[in-house]
């Protein structure tokens, strides 16, 4: 059976096509209420399904958004994403998600998509990279210059609007109070050494021991994730041949998870023999045991923001996100 067309449309409801464009496409052109309806009840009862590629040049605007994140099981990027999606709604514009993998250029092939279907804005919620990404920049610049608006969480990658986060503000202040109440031990689970949000976590623990006159005992580089976490803090136990009450300070929740599985592994016990703490405050720190002190960054309203800077007219100059330091029993010494 072959699809319903505008012009039949047009046809059953007695109007030219152009009306029927002008109805069912959105364009600011309208007809009389009247005829409009008759339009409406026209495609109702045909089972007309419009063309949203028809639409997009009638409004000149396609109502989407396309969101690139890292890792979308990641419960960092699917509570950003959610924010997201909750303004999104407000502007009666829907979301489209890419879940970039490893690969040198899954950044740039999502980014590139996303400009070829038109979207009104795209929103980078990963972790820029240290290195310039010169394609990466240029399509977002290609973009910006046909119409798009462009936000970035985090570092700006050369083009649109940065929603800063207190990434190091916030490394500091946990490691300030860790030390007021009393340790002096430190490790760090860095992270990859390519990503700005690891660097500036790290840059934060770090510059909280210097002025506290203390180094950190051990850096382990790994990667940005559960596995990372977990062979990190076996590297790092044996690196301090089992010294006991050090406190690994993971560059975020779900690398501090993996830290307590994989110590745990290994018979070594959180909080009696070493403190953890991560960084995020993850939704899904509740189901863990013991609890993860943290630094609770508002992830979903980190996402709203971003959506609310790719829509709005006026854009301006978006205020640091900053985090609240969360003690809970990992930190706990022993009594």
């Amino acid at each position: 059976m072959a699809a319903v067309t505008l012009s039949g449309v047009a046809r059953h409801a007695g109007v030219s096509l152009a009306t029927a464009s002008r109805v069912l496409n959105g364009s600011d052109r309208r007809p009389a209420e009247k005829i409009a309806e008759r339009v409406r009840a026209a495609a109702l009862e045909l089972g007309y399904v419009p063309n949203a590629q028809a639409q997009a040049l009638a409004r000149s605007s396609t109502g989407l958004v396309g969101l690139v994140v890292h890792d979308i099981s990641d419960p960092y990027f699917s509570s950003i994403a959610r924010g997201v999606q909750h303004a999104a709604r407000g502007y009666n514009r829907q979301v489209l998600l890419a879940s970039t993998d490893p690969s040198e250029t899954a950044e740039w092939d999502a980014v590139s998509a996303f400009a070829s279907h038109r979207t009104d804005a795209i929103i980078l919620a990963g972790s820029r990279k240290v290195a310039p990404e010169p394609d990466l920049e240029r399509e977002l610049v290609r973009y910006e210059k046909n119409g798009g608006r462009v936000v970035t969480v985090g570092g700006s990658p050369g083009a649109g609007i940065t929603l800063p986060v207190g990434n190091y503000d916030g490394a500091m202040a946990l490691v300030a109070k860790l030390i007021s109440q009393g340790r002096n031990r430190f490790a760090i689970l860095a992270g990859p050494e390519g990503l700005n949000t690891a660097r500036d976590r790290v840059a934060g623990f770090a510059a909280a021991l210097e002025a506290a006159h203390l180094a950190p005992a051990a850096v382990i580089v790994s990667e940005f994730t559960r596995e990372g976490g977990y062979d990190a803090a076996q590297q790092c136990w044996e690196q301090l041949g089992g010294e006991r009450g050090v406190c690994l300070l993971a560059v975020n929740d779900v690398m501090a998870i993996g830290a307590i599985a994989g110590l745990r592994s290994i018979g070594v016990a959180v909080p009696a023999d070493a403190l953890v703490t991560g960084f995020d405050d993850i939704p899904t720190l509740r189901d863990y045991c013991p609890g993860l002190t943290t630094v609770r960054l508002p992830l979903e309203l980190i996402g709203e923001n971003a959506a609310h800077l790719a829509f709005s007219q006026g854009g301006g100059n978006p205020g640091v996100i900053t985090g609240e330091i969360i003690l809970r029993e990992s930190t706990e010494t022993p009594s």
